[in-house]
């Protein structure tokens, strides 16, 4: 089961950090040219931030991989918009994000929860 609320979380972090790096690439060539990696990095890590409250591995994976093509369909549309990359990084991008997306939620589900 998805939990589509914490998929919403995840995703808007992702798509704050994915927007900061993708505005500072538009002005910044050396930030430009890690945009791959990058956004890769940021979408396993909305990937994670969904797995820690998956309640199971394929749930994790799943969610993982909606937070983390979501952002990155966000942020790689704006560098499109903004003239930075090729139409076509927004489909290869939003597919590689989406698996590591994928991945960051399944590695979620094994970062321990702090008690609060």
């Amino acid at each position: 089961m998805i939990n589509f609320r914490q998929v919403q979380i995840a995703s808007a972090i992702g798509t704050v950090l994915q927007l900061a790096m993708v505005i500072a690439g538009h002005f910044v060539p050396a930030v430009a040219a890690l945009f791959a990696i990058g956004g890769m990095a940021i979408s396993a890590i909305a990937g994670v931030l969904y797995g820690r409250t998956a309640a199971t591995l394929g749930g994790g994976a799943l969610g993982g991989a909606l937070a983390g093509g979501e952002c990155a369909l966000i942020g790689i549309a704006v560098s499109c918009a903004l003239g930075d990359v090729d139409a076509m990084v927004l489909v290869f991008g939003t597919i590689a994000s989406a698996v590591t997306g994928l991945i960051g939620g399944i590695a979620g589900r094994f970062v321990p929860r702090a008690n609060v």
